[in-house]
């Protein structure tokens, strides 16, 4: 049932919330690395959306708005507990491709590497680096999302990065690893 029309809200914003779930749903994921806490806290900042549409003045704006509720919900939730994070509860769903089992095991691999790096690195430089590098949002619209200077934004961004490189490093053998590409999966 569409309640938007009894409330007086815009009929294609239901529309873009629920295509907005994805994006939300990842960025989420990325920062706390629990499905189930993922889901919940898209759940409820599609919920927040909801309930205060009223508040959102420019519809252009939806995106970075939402993000920043998600921002809210997720420090909200590390307020009530400390964040536990299980890397390996995380299921691994890559597209299916034409690629030789090896290739990959190989992906697999660096993605579980990548993943493992980025649960060290401190939950700011984690928020940053979804927002920036997975997400593409601007250096403006995370510093709006996440309520703090464009400048401590990039400053973030810079150490994040520079410990992601760090962390990926093989001091094993002394040899730095592969460079992951962080790209965007949609």
């Amino acid at each position: 049932m569409n309640l938007f029309p009894l409330f007086g809200r815009p009929a294609g914003l239901a529309k873009r919330l629920d295509d907005s779930r994805t994006a939300l749903f990842r960025l989420a994921l990325m920062w706390c690395h629990d499905r189930a806490l993922a889901d919940d806290l898209t759940q409820e900042a599609l919920t927040k959306a909801l309930q205060h549409a009223d508040a959102l003045r420019d519809t252009a704006k939806l995106r970075p708005w939402l993000f920043g509720i998600l921002v809210n919900c997720w420090r909200d939730h590390l307020r009530a507990r400390r964040p536990t994070e299980d890397i390996d509860t995380i299921e691994e769903h890559w597209l299916a491709t034409e690629e030789s089992c090896e290739h990959a095991a190989i992906r697999a691999q660096l993605a579980g590497r990548v993943r493992a790096a980025i649960a060290r690195l401190p939950v700011a430089q984690r928020e940053v680096l979804a927002l920036v590098d997975l997400e593409e949002c601007s250096y403006a619209e995370a510093a709006q999302i996440l309520a703090i200077p464009m400048g401590t934004v990039m400053s973030r961004l810079c150490r994040g990065r520079a410990a992601l490189r760090g962390l990926l490093h093989d001091t094993h053998t002394g040899a730095a690893a592969p460079a992951p590409t962080l790209r965007s999966v949609k």
